[in-house]
């Protein structure tokens, strides 16, 4: 039992950290606090499941579904950048919107998966999440020590002495929300091939799970180096999971693990402020 527990943590962490970087890049890259990751990581999920029932391809259904979400950060991005409109605001109206998106485009509120084919039936799910997140992550990495990812990351560090340096604050960071949200959407994605349904109410409060991973993370790893920042998404969601996977163990219900996930995140901010 406690076995299961672990595998299923590990596999549910490894997902959980695509949106620990969903939320990573926006708020300490590019100094946007956002909430989009809470519509963009539903919406690739019923884009993918949707898709499925469609006979697509797994793999192109996934591309589909990052594409979608990471449109969502760029409308977000937009959004305020435009209309000057708070960039927590911004995500919380598309996040409301995708909500009536994702039951039009599902046609009902949820969608069983269970007899469809998907990236997890013939492989280890955890060995091609890591695979994923290599391909994924390690460019990023090296992108972000590229002349054009120093500008990136000057953009959230101080916009102001960016633009002194011709630096176009709107291009990166609309560049920046659409990755973001494309690794939220990634995750939803690979979360309803995981457990093969789709429900309309899947990701709710999932930015404070990936928060709470983030946070975790970064007092593990510190942030004092690139490496270690884009470390601490993953380390903290496996973290995380396994905190929440051994919460269960001790005898507290489902329902109880907002309640823990609230604690965390408050234990963290407290030891935080006390160092």
């Amino acid at each position: 039992m406690i076995n299961e527990l672990v595998v299923t943590g590990i596999f549910q962490g490894l997902i959980l950290a695509f949106v620990a970087y969903g939320v990573m890049i926006p708020f300490r890259l590019l100094n946007f606090p956002d909430l989009t990751a809470e519509g963009a990581y539903p919406l690739g999920g019923a884009v993918c499941a949707s898709l499925l029932i469609g006979g697509i391809n797994p793999i192109f259904a996934m591309f589909i579904a990052v594409f979608v979400s990471g449109m969502v950060g760029v409308c977000t991005a937009i959004i305020h950048l435009k209309f000057k409109v708070n960039t927590l605001l911004a995500g919380i109206i598309l996040s409301i919107m995708v909500y009536s998106v994702n039951l039009r485009i599902m046609g009902k509120p949820n969608i069983a998966l269970f007899d469809i084919e998907n990236i997890f039936s013939n492989y280890s799910g955890i060995l091609i999440i890591v695979c994923i997140i290599s391909l994924l992550v390690t460019p990023f990495t090296l992108y972000l020590s590229t002349e054009k990812g120093l500008r990136f990351r000057a953009v959230g560090l101080n916009p102001e002495f960016a633009k002194r340096q011709n630096i176009s604050v709107s291009k990166y960071t609309i560049f920046g929300m659409f990755i973001a949200s494309g690794f939220s959407g990634l995750a939803g994605s690979l979360m309803v091939q995981m457990q093969s349904y789709m429900d309309i109410n899947m990701g709710v409060g999932i930015v404070i799970h990936a928060l709470a991973a983030l946070m975790i993370g970064e007092s593990i790893t510190g942030t004092n180096t690139l490496n270690k920042q884009l470390l601490a998404p993953l380390v903290g969601a496996l973290v995380y999971q396994q905190m929440q996977g051994l919460a269960l163990n001790l005898g507290l219900a489902p329902s109880d693990l907002k309640f823990v996930t609230g604690a965390i995140v408050l234990t963290v901010i407290a030891l935080r402020v006390r160092k």
